[in-house]
Formats: structure tokens, C-alpha cells, sequence
């Protein structure tokens, strides 16, 4: 049968971690040819959140529901202007939007996960058609909903042994057994960001304030004691901010660390989670991206505990990974093809999530 003729997709990827950092916003190119997909991050930046926002979004979950409507709408037309300044800066001419959001709640044991950023607001604002709410099929079908991000690591990092995420949380994904798996460690920068925050820093750069700080062996015995981690490897399982507020700030609280003891404990704790998940596989290259390979300190860490080999790549591709796979999502789901995978996320099948709304037609 003769091949098809490659087929061409110019993507904005929109991506709000749990860190809140900002919003990661990416044009990117895909093509398809002869059954194997590139890409190409042609431009992308970060747009930090105004004070004002990083306070809606932080304490949203605790407010009403008129409120929680309210800056759902609002956010997307938020993110809708983003699009538009970026599209005018880089003079663009994306086929459509693929948006994470930004996640809310995420709770797939009682079936529902929400993240906000209304895709009809975002198309209404800057004309283009969005794709969006990538999770929530899963999670109806029973799945985790989370991590999404493996069926781009197989069809377009497939060079590497395991891609390693360390962003809000530190999630993995490689192949096993014939399938893909993928999983989440534990928290990284939703914890120490926080840490950060509360003496005036944004985030521990480069890990200074760790690599100061002595280990608690008491903390960081009852860290890698937690319930989470004794959970089967290799199996689907996700975290979220509430699991963080109901585990890891009553030990914040119990062990009153300054903060550097506190960063150098849970840098270890980190390394220690990552190691458990991985030592066991035949050695490989892990590809590391995320806000915290940036960490030079984690980094250290890391290495010290794993019997494989970490690379940490160029600085696109750090930054904007999750936003260029979001992009490759809306791709697929345009494709109507699967962009959720049952072996990661224990969904009952293979599934193609999204919800997609109508731009400007003329």
C-alpha cells in the first residue's frame, strides 16, 4: 500500500502546572510521515501570573460555586488574550489551541476532575478552535486521568529509556512489558516552591538553599513512609494538591524544620522516590525536563541514587515539554486517534479526550 503524503500541524500548546509558575504557551510544528511523527518547538515562552491571578487560582477550590463558575470563564478569556498577544508577537498562524488549563481538582477515586480555563471563553477571545478538559473521559472511565503526557513520550521522545517530568509533581513514563507505563513519583516543586514562598523566594535556584541544609533522618524516613509509596511499581497512579495538603503540610507543621534542612530532606526524599521507581529496569538513558532539572542540586541527588544514565536536554525542551505534548494531544484528538492510554492510566480502554470548540470560520 503506498504511504501517505506527510501531513502538517502548526499547534499552540497551552500548559498551567500546579506549581504556578505561569502559563507555558508554545508554537510547535508536527509532521507525520510513513507512520512516524517529529516536531518542533518553533517558539514558546512563559507568562508569569499577576499576583491577583496566582491568588484566584490558589484558593479557588475553597471558594462557591458561582465564583469557581465566574473565574473559570474569566481564566479562560485570560488565556484566550494570551493566545492573541503571542499569535500578534510572533506573527503566527496556529491551526488551532490545545489547553491543559489549570487543575483544580483532581480526584479520579471519586470520578471527577476539573480543570478550569473555559474552552469557549478561550476560542471566543482569540478566534482560534480549542481543545480542551484532555482528562475527564479517562477519569469517566475509570482511569487516573493523569499523567497524559506518555503518549507523546512514545511518539516523539522514543530515543530515550524513560522521560522523567520534575514539575509540580515528578511523573515517569517508559515502556514495559510491551506497553507503556507511566506514573507519578511524588511532589517536587508544589512542596518546595511553598517552602520558598513562605521566606520571600520564589523557588530555591539552582538548589543553593539545600545544598546549606543538613537531612532530618526523621522526616525523611516518615516522607518515604507514606502510603503513596508503598503502592505496586509499575502500576497507574497519580497525586494532586489535595494529597500534598492531607499528607505532606502536617509533617511540615509536626517537624517545624528551617527551611533549608527542610529543601535538603526533601531533595532526598525526591531522589530517593525516583530511584525506587526505576532501579529496578534494565539501565537506560532518562530524559529529565520540568522546572526542577534545573535544580543542580536535585540533579546531584538524583544521579548519586539511580544506576542510569540522566540527561538533561536543551532548555526548550525543559521548559515547554508538557506544552508541546498538550499541543500533540489536540493534534490526536483532531485526528480522532487515542491520546490517553489504559496502561498508563487504568481506564478501561484506550481513549481520545478532549472537548473541542469552533473558532472563526471566515
Amino acid at each position: 500500500m503506498a504511504n501517505k503524503s506527510p501531513q502538517n500541524y502548526a499547534v499552540i500548546g497551552l500548559m498551567s502546572g500546579t506549581s504556578l509558575d505561569g502559563v507555558d504557551i508554545a508554537f510547535c510544528r508536527f509532521i507525520i510521515d510513513n507512520q512516524k511523527w517529529t516536531y518542533e518547538i518553533v517558539c514558546a515562552e512563559t507568562v508569569a501570573y499577576p499576583v491577583a491571578w496566582r491568588e484566584k487560582l490558589l484558593g479557588l477550590e475553597s471558594t462557591d460555586a458561582v465564583t469557581f463558575n465566574q473565574v473559570n470563564v474569566e481564566y479562560g478569556y485570560y488565556l484566550g488574550k494570551l493566545v492573541t498577544d503571542f499569535v500578534k508577537k510572533y506573527s503566527l498562524k496556529p491551526d488551532f489551541i490545545a489547553s491543559h488549563g489549570h487543575t483544580i481538582f483532581h480526584q479520579p477515586e471519586r470520578r471527577f476532575t476539573v480543570q478550569v480555563g473555559s474552552g469557549n471563553s478561550i476560542a471566543a477571545e482569540c478566534g482560534l478552535t480549542t481543545v480542551c478538559d484532555f482528562r475527564s473521559l479517562d477519569v469517566a472511565l475509570g482511569g487516573q486521568g493523569a499523567p497524559l503526557v506518555p503518549v507523546g513520550d512514545k511518539l516523539l521522545f522514543e530515543d530515550y529509556s524513560f522521560c522523567l517530568n520534575l514539575g509540580g509533581f515528578a511523573n515517569v513514563s517508559y515502556e514495559y512489558d510491551s506497553r507503556r507505563i507511566a506514573f507519578d513519583i511524588c511532589p517536587v516543586n508544589i512542596v518546595m516552591n511553598a517552602i520558598c514562598n513562605a521566606v520571600g523566594k520564589e523557588y530555591d535556584d539552582g538548589g543553593q538553599l539545600a545544598s546549606t541544609g543538613l537531612i532530618n533522618q526523621a522526616l525523611l524516613n516518615e516522607l518515604n513512609a507514606l502510603a503513596f509509596y508503598q503502592m505496586p511499581l509499575n502500576s497507574p497512579k497519580s497525586l494532586g494538591k489535595e494529597w500534598v495538603i492531607k499528607n505532606i503540610h502536617p509533617l511540615i507543621e509536626k517537624f517545624k524544620l528551617n527551611e533549608r534542612d527542610f529543601l535538603r530532606t526533601f531533595c532526598e526524599h525526591v531522589a530517593i522516590q525516583t530511584a525506587k521507581a526505576l532501579n529496578h529496569l534494565d539501565t537506560g538513558k532518562i530524559l529529565v525536563t520540568g522546572g526542577g532539572a534545573y535544580n543542580a542540586f536535585l540533579m546531584d541527588a538524583i544521579r548519586r541514587h539511580t544506576s542510569h544514565t540522566v540527561i538533561v536536554p536543551d532548555k526548550n525542551t525543559i521548559e515547554f515539554k508538557e506544552a508541546l505534548i498538550f499541543a500533540f494531544l489536540g493534534v490526536l484528538r483532531m485526528r480522532n486517534e487515542n491520546n490517553c492510554l489504559q496502561s498508563v492510566t487504568g481506564a478501561r480502554y484506550d481513549n481520545c479526550g478532549g472537548a473541542v470548540y469552533s473558532g472563526k470560520t471566515g
